[in-house]
């Protein structure tokens, strides 16, 4: 067990060697979000069917504050009599931001194949892919640019000067993965997952409002990581890093979760989990979850430590996440078909 720790403590102290900004929408609970990560992280709970969302609001002290929400499912179905197992899903993601009210809307349904690697331990290497429709609009009544100043004041009578063809467009949005989780040891609760996503393939796709504009999405590189370590017979810990690359931006964001058994050890339905996380140069992420199954609820808080603190008053972001998570009581149920790892 000291082997894993020690790797699992090098490979983020790596990506703590790295820092930057992203610039796709992110979490902070990014561990609630797995579709978003990574669609080949679908699937890797315990349980055959999971439900999540996660609700963000964010720099509300320095403009107009931005909402993000995120929303997914997934369901775990046997292959055969094997112990390989298809995940199938759905991501919707919903954004608002800044004066203007400019809304982005995702729709992505996700699926994943999980391909076992032993006929003795949990050990998967899996492949998804999410894609779907993504749809931008804006409020134009909220717009005023430099061209409505007549030198002295602003007059709303004036044109705008801005060659716009609408207020909305839509494209396609695709995202592929890979990952591998193994059990570590011989305690089927312990496990290690690795995954890298390549987000946007379709870069090509028209991504702006304006009528003869050439902005494509850049695509974007996520590198996950995590591992969940029994520390006593009431408690294990919960790792997380993802390290994010597009185009000139990068994000880097690890952390870890301490989790309490609070009643039977071997078959546990109440939980408290507790930590934080760091988004390098940018925030440190006190968290905080309490779970009674198959329902959990979390809330983190963004103490902003990047340039932005001295207009912010170091006040980030908000968010708070619910989640439902069982097995399903019918003959096809992943608990007793299937093995899979214990996130």
């Amino acid at each position: 067990m000291k082997k894993y720790v020690h790797i699992l403590l090098c490979c983020i102290l790596a990506f703590l060697s790295l820092c930057g900004a992203g610039q796709d929408i992110h979490f902070s609970q990014f561990f609630e979000a797995p579709l978003l990560r990574n669609p080949a992280l679908a699937g890797l709970f315990s349980g055959d069917i999971r439900l999540q969302t996660v609700y963000r609001t964010q720099w509300q002290s320095v403009t107009v504050p931005y909402q993000t929400t995120s929303i997914n499912g997934e369901v775990k179905l046997a292959v055969g009599k094997s112990e390989d197992f298809l995940t199938l899903g759905a991501q919707v993601l919903y954004d608002k931001a800044g004066t203007i009210s400019l809304k982005t809307t995702h729709l992505l349904p996700v699926i994943n194949y999980h391909k076992s690697l032993s006929s003795a331990r949990n050990s998967y290497l899996s492949i998804g892919f999410m894609g779907g429709l993504v749809q931008r609009k804006f409020d134009m009544s909220k717009v005023t640019t430099n061209s409505q100043f007549d030198g002295i004041n602003y007059n709303s009578g004036l044109a705008n000067g801005e060659s716009l063809a609408n207020n909305s467009y839509s494209y396609f949005d695709g995202t592929a993965g890979l990952s591998y989780v193994t059990q570590m040891g011989q305690d089927p609760e312990n496990n290690l997952f690795i995954g890298i996503a390549y987000h946007h393939f379709n870069k090509t796709a028209r991504n702006s409002f304006y009528t003869n504009s050439n902005i494509e999405t850049m695509p974007k590189w996520v590198y996950s990581a995590g591992a969940k370590m029994a520390a006593t017979d009431n408690a294990y810990v919960t790792f997380h890093a993802d390290f994010s690359q597009q185009g000139s931006y990068s994000e880097l964001i690890a952390g870890a979760m301490l989790t309490y058994r609070l009643d039977d050890v071997e078959n546990p339905r109440y939980f408290i989990h507790g930590g934080g996380f760091l988004r390098w140069k940018d925030a440190v992420i006190p968290v905080a979850k309490l779970e009674v199954k198959p329902f959990a609820i979390s809330v983190s808080y963004d103490a902003n430590i990047s340039k932005l603190s001295a207009a912010s008053g170091g006040r980030g972001g908000f968010e708070m996440g619910l989640s439902y998570q069982k097995y399903l009581s019918n003959d096809n149920t992943s608990r007793n078909a299937v093995r899979c790892p214990r996130f």
